[in-house]
């Protein structure tokens, strides 16, 4: 789905109170915590892209406390199943959720934010899971790798998430359970100083979490 311009996508707080967000030194950070109970949120600045500037709406982080001890398996197999030869992996979390890191090669062409073809697969698996399953969240988080300047890499990272949650969103989740996020290159998993490493830290996140075991939201 190749989008020149991001839809505004609203995110709002599903559970717990909101706390003001960290914003960069150019106000266009939006910080989601990852820890149980944690939510925050700011404005998102300006978009850039093909030399247009956009504008996205005020997005707030929906609460990403879940609880502990869920089963994760089938959605874990479905997820991976459907993810198959993406270089997809989706791992559960100490802290009881569910991880799926995607890798850019699939899911954004350099200095893009327009979502690939190739990235379909991956995202209709969780939206899917989340149509499916009412008491899971996800919060989406973008990272780069340190090619460029570190607010280049944090816009862009930022516009990524929000790619995603918009894709989910238009997909017929509601918006009140997702949250983006971007993280630039801050949050490295590999060594920047080579193109394997540099390729592994550009990556696109989605921390599924339940909010309550299955069949106990109505």
């Amino acid at each position: 789905m190749k989008m020149k311009m991001l839809t505004r996508l609203s995110v709002f707080a599903v559970a717990g109170a909101l706390v003001a967000g960290c914003a960069s030194q150019q106000g266009t950070n939006a910080a989601v915590g990852t820890g149980v109970g944690a939510a925050t949120g700011a404005g998102i600045g300006a978009i850039f892209g093909g030399g247009k500037g956009a504008a996205i709406g005020a997005a707030t982080g929906a609460a990403v406390g879940g609880i502990t001890g869920y089963n994760w398996q089938a959605i874990r197999n479905k997820i991976s199943g459907d993810s198959k030869g993406t270089g997809t992996q989706v791992t559960e979390q100490q802290d009881g959720s569910l991880k799926v890191n995607i890798p850019n090669s699939i899911s954004f062409d350099t200095n893009s934010y327009a979502i690939k073809p190739s990235f379909d697969p991956v995202l209709n698996s969780v939206t899917q899971t989340l149509q499916q399953h009412p008491e899971l969240i996800a919060s989406v988080v973008g990272h780069t790798d340190n090619t460029g300047t570190a607010a280049y890499n944090q816009t862009l990272s930022q516009n990524r998430a929000q790619s995603v949650a918009s894709y989910i969103s238009t997909h017929g989740v509601p918006a009140q359970r997702l949250s983006a996020q971007g993280m630039g290159q801050n949050q490295p998993i590999a060594d920047n100083s080579t193109e394997a490493g540099r390729a592994q830290n550009r990556r696109v996140e989605i921390y599924l979490r339940a909010t309550a075991q299955p069949g106990q939201v109505q």
